[in-house]
């Protein structure tokens, strides 16, 4: 699989990863190096870890590090433990990416499956269903987009893609076919994980929580489900945190930064994320989504639910 150049190297600080990189950035921030690869040198870059590199040593270990914080541990566990394992599928031709990225998602606490094409994803994730399949785009034969739509034909499963494309039509794509984040090579394989525990902790949500409802639209969060007028709405795990979200504010505006934060988690990202996964959502909720009357725009600040389903100028 071709990759995209190495980007060249930042000065580390003494946490080792590039000064001022913030933790969370989306498009392939190298946010610490990974063990076992020079300094800087983030996963999927020509210079990454090298082949055989021992992923589950202790050396290679960032518990290994009195200094290492915990790598993907969900709120509510700071030691670093992984309440309920979930079970991962990393699908990626890469055997170099594929065993940093295993390693990384076994020391947080999971249970990996391999699989390096698409046909193979297809068949391991039939004989035992992921929680979270991990998919790079670029696989051959069957690209991850056509994988993509397959798992999502058989149900609904959370899916990261990875991408050594950093074109922003590739990115929209992706979303677009049903993944709930991308990350983009070269990536920082803590990065990953973090995305990764970012998408399960909103697959697990809180018991207790009284379904919110409005203008027919409900949604159950401890069943993750959502319906239209009894209706059941196909909705992947984004939109239907997205919508759950604008339930719970009817009539508030929220900035595309503030959607991000608080539904995605993220403190910094590409808000195109925000835009695409608003207008598929309005596209199985609005009755007209080409003149969006529940999901409204609201110029100059990001979007606001409207429950009574008034037309706006």
């Amino acid at each position: 699989m071709q990759q995209p150049h190495d980007p060249a190297p930042a000065q580390a600080d003494p946490a080792g990863s590039p000064a001022g990189s913030p933790v969370g950035s989306p498009v392939g921030s190298p946010v610490g190096s990974p063990v076992g690869s020079p300094a800087g040198s983030p996963v999927g870059s020509p210079a990454g870890s090298p082949v055989g590199s021992p992923v589950g040593s202790p050396a290679a270990s960032p518990a290994a590090s009195p200094a290492a914080s915990p790598v993907g541990s969900p709120a509510g566990t700071p030691d670093g433990s992984t309440a309920v394992p979930a079970r991962i599928l990393v699908v990626d031709d890469d055997p170099t990416v594929a065993e940093v990225v295993a390693g990384y998602l076994e020391r947080a606490g999971h249970l990996v499956d391999r699989a390096d094409d698409g046909p193979a994803a297809l068949t391991r994730a039939a004989a035992h269903r992921p929680d979270l399949v991990v998919l790079d785009l670029m696989l051959p034969g069957m690209d991850g987009l056509e994988v993509c739509r397959r798992l999502r034909d058989t149900g609904p499963v959370p899916v990261v893609m990875l991408t050594a494309r950093g074109d922003e039509d590739d990115r929209i794509l992706g979303l677009e076919v049903g993944a709930d984040d991308y990350v983009t090579k070269p990536f920082s394989p803590r990065e990953l994980v973090l995305r990764v525990e970012s998408v399960l902790r909103r697959t697990r949500p809180a018991a207790g929580l009284v379904p919110p409802s409005a203008a027919g639209l409900t949604v159950d969060p401890g069943a993750r489900r959502a319906t239209k007028e009894g209706a059941e709405l196909a909705l992947t795990l984004r939109e239907f945190d997205l919508l759950a979200f604008f339930l719970r504010h009817p009539g508030r505006a929220f900035a595309r930064e503030e959607l991000m934060r608080e539904v995605w988690g993220w403190d910094f990202g590409d808000l195109s994320t925000v835009t695409v996964h608003v207008r598929r959502l309005r596209g199985k909720v609005e009755d007209d989504p080409a003149r969006p009357r529940l999901i409204q725009t609201v110029w100059g600040v990001g979007y606001r639910f409207d429950p009574t389903g008034r037309e706006t100028d």
